[in-house]
């Protein structure tokens, strides 16, 4: 009978495969961000269940977990919708984005050596690659990623982990902007000015050029919200 430690270590599964939640839950997050689904659309368990051929329980289960991130409202006689974006709402967001991620950006640039730079520019490389092909989704994973290893290099994870927490408001934003002219080229760019700065080992020039984008993303979304909000009332 084995009873090494080493060997028996083996077994132990680092990895679990995702559940069915799991899988539904990420399904419902992307659509909704993408705008597959649309702020204020119902959200119908029946429909839901044969959509993405799960049970009512695992909806109902995944609907909780979204109205904890933000993503969902529930309405009274009406049940869950997708939440809709209040400036107001998208403001506070955008004023905690450029607190916390100047902060994080201009400790990076203090301490980055060259393997956390390299690491940065795989990151742009694939924000590049992304931005070729028009993908708002790929240029999301490729922005959260990059924005990952700048917290972690200067050592800021409680700051990142209350960004994960409003990471799938702050999604829903930037897949927002990325839909109007020209963003998904003046984004990625205004992402590698930060880079520069951080290459460079300069923060303030990198903090400034991290404030500077999240201004730009702010003011494009909040022409956005504004104008949808002006439709719903004239309607």
């Amino acid at each position: 009978m084995i009873n090494n430690a080493d060997s028996l270590a083996v077994l132990r599964i680092e990895t679990p495969p995702a559940t069915l939640r799991e899988m539904a839950l990420e399904r419902m997050r992307r659509a909704i961000i993408s705008g597959l689904f649309e702020p204020g659309a119902r959200l119908v368990e029946r429909t839901l269940c044969d959509q993405l051929g799960v049970s009512r329980s695992v909806i109902r289960e995944v609907i909780r977990h979204l109205e904890a991130e933000g993503l969902v409202e529930m309405l009274a006689k009406q049940g869950p919708i997708v939440a809709r974006f209040e400036w107001d709402d998208a403001r506070q967001i955008y004023e905690i984005r450029a607190a916390l991620e100047s902060t994080a950006v201009a400790d990076c640039a203090r301490v980055a050596d060259d393997t956390v730079k390299a690491e940065l520019r795989k990151s742009l490389d694939e924000l590049d690659r992304t931005s070729r092909q028009n993908s708002p989704l790929g240029i999301l994973d490729a922005t959260t990623g990059f924005y990952k290893i700048i917290f972690h290099a200067a050592g800021h994870t409680i700051a990142w982990n209350i960004v994960s927490r409003l990471n799938s408001r702050i999604s829903r934003l930037r897949v927002m902007t990325l839909s109007t002219s020209n963003r998904t080229i003046s984004g990625p760019s205004q992402i590698r000015k930060i880079f520069d700065g951080i290459e460079r080992n300069e923060p303030e020039v990198a903090a400034s050029a991290c404030r500077a984008h999240v201004s730009a993303a702010a003011a494009i979304a909040e022409s956005i919200i504004g104008n949808r909000q002006g439709d719903i009332s004239t309607k």
